[in-house]
């Protein structure tokens, strides 16, 4: 991972985002990291992730130095898991102890990747719900939300909130218009946090009190009422409660129905079942 993050600080944000919609999909299995073959479909052609989830290439290098130190026995979902650790780590975030012992999937659905990772795009109340459904509360969203605070993102996904919302600081929306034209462009890239996309820090929270939420379901935390806005508040001048509370919930997130005992398996290759 440090080799990884010395080459593009970015991946960090990229494995994150990949261990997300792997544990949302089944729980936190290594079902996204699957490839389509002619007989098996996987995640990665799902809407959420198709062109756009990336930092397969190196979970791959990690398992292949990992296979050779001893074989068979770690997960891709576990490498998954402390990837992800280690590359918030790296970008000046918290550290956690990682829960061991998940095992891999044998299977995948498109489907369920398709209908439960939460959109950009989404309200307060589908994010609320989609998060329940995972045992996650309204606290925990706003906290793992805060993972927006590294990172790009792509013109499609913010379009409509630069163009049409009015809950958006006008200097921003028009400094983003620059390079996320009306139409073109889908694949340009802006920074989620719009002061430090490669440090790992609470300024994500001061960009939603500033109308400056890049996605439509970041700004939504800061709309309103609720607990939710209470705590962007306190993790805007509290980074140690925000540094402290997302560990915790990145726990949590990370024991989402793993596969433990017999089930499952420990893949040679985290792209192919045994």
């Amino acid at each position: 991972m440090i080799k990884a993050i010395r080459n593009e600080a970015r991946i960090g944000a990229s494995i994150l985002r990949l261990f997300f919609h792997d544990c949302f999909v089944n729980g936190c299995d290594a079902s996204i990291l699957l490839d389509d073959t002619s007989t098996f479909v996987g995640e990665k052609n799902a809407g959420p992730n198709k062109n756009s989830a990336r930092g397969f290439e190196v979970i791959d290098t990690i398992k292949t130095k990992v296979e050779a130190a001893c074989k068979s026995k770690v997960s891709c979902a576990d490498i998954l898991a402390l990837a992800t650790r280690d590359g918030i780590v790296l970008l000046g975030g918290p550290s956690w102890t990682v829960p061991l012992g998940r095992r891999d999937a044998r299977t995948a659905s498109q489907s369920a990747a398709n209908s439960q990772i939460p959109g950009p795009s989404s309200d307060l109340a589908t994010l609320t719900k989609m998060f329940q459904n995972k045992g996650l509360t309204l606290n925990d969203l706003t906290v793992l939300s805060g993972a927006h605070t590294i990172g790009q993102a792509e013109c499609q996904f913010f379009r409509n909130r630069i163009y049409n919302e009015t809950n958006i600081d006008r200097n921003f929306a028009t400094l983003r218009k620059r390079n996320c034209p009306a139409s073109g462009g889908d694949t340009n890239l802006a920074p989620l946090d719009s002061l430090t996309p490669t440090r790992f820090d609470n300024h994500y929270y001061n960009d939603l009190i500033a109308k400056k939420g890049l996605f439509h379901s970041d700004q939504v935390l800061f709309n309103g009422v609720g607990s939710q806005v209470s705590l962007v508040k306190t993790y805007s001048t509290n980074s140690n409660a925000f540094a402290r509370d997302f560990a915790a919930a990145m726990v949590k997130l990370s024991k989402i129905s793993p596969l433990t005992g017999t089930k499952g398996e420990i893949r040679r290759n985290c792209r192919l079942v045994n």
